[in-house]
């Protein structure tokens, strides 16, 4: 088992998911249901199927596209859209 490769994908996506709408979903669930365990559980499996059809994707879309065209349309499109936010179109 490569270690390497779950650490960094750990805190990629723990960096990433801080504060983002996910989080303050789950916070406005629980807070509305008061059932923060049934909130978890409902949580983490939508956040497993997401994640089951992003890897998915991923490794069908890497057969046909090489890679440093997949990053380089990432970064592009990140750029877009936060030029998009800062122009207030998003």
């Amino acid at each position: 088992m490569d270690w390497k490769i779950i650490i960094s994908t750990f805190v990629t996506i723990f960096l990433a998911e801080l504060g983002d709408k996910t989080q303050l979903a789950s916070i406005l669930m629980t807070s509305k249901t008061n059932k923060p365990l049934l909130v978890f559980i409902g949580t983490m499996l939508a956040f497993a199927v997401v994640t089951i059809i992003g890897v998915t994707v991923g490794s069908i879309i890497t057969k046909f596209i090489p890679i440093d065209i997949i990053k380089y349309s990432a970064a592009v499109a990140f750029i877009i859209i936060g030029i998009m936010i800062l122009l207030g179109k998003i």
